[in-house]
């Protein structure tokens, strides 16, 4: 539950700053999977809107491509060994968000300001 609420904090934080500058020019939120585990992971990305991202098998060691899907809260679903790890997140555009899965199969979501 801490980890959920830094979480939640250091994106309300980036969502704060987001307001003083806008050279994004309203992209879509974008999203990948850095996977430092120890199996394959894969993450479905549920949007308010109804629509589905699939990002599937990324081997340990690697990292995803960016996928892009509408702003809003969406449903990060993570599966790694036949496990899954729900995040929810409100998204924002002008966002990149690295879900990253260490060792322990901790999951953790990292937003990226494009405006920097």
């Amino acid at each position: 539950m801490k980890k959920v609420l830094s979480i939640l904090m250091f994106v309300v934080m980036a969502f704060v700053s987001n307001s003083c500058s806008d050279n994004c020019s309203g992209k879509d939120p974008r999203a990948r999977i850095i996977n430092n585990g120890t199996n394959k992971a894969s993450v479905q990305i549920k949007t308010t809107g109804g629509n589905t991202i699939n990002i599937n098998n990324i081997d340990p060691g690697n990292a995803s491509s960016y996928q892009s899907y509408a702003a809003g809260q969406v449903t990060f679903t993570i599966t790694v060994s036949n496990v899954d790890y729900v995040k929810v997140v409100n998204v924002s555009n002008c966002f990149d968000y690295d879900i990253a899965i260490d060792t322990s199969n901790n999951i953790t979501v990292l937003p990226i300001d494009l405006n920097d």
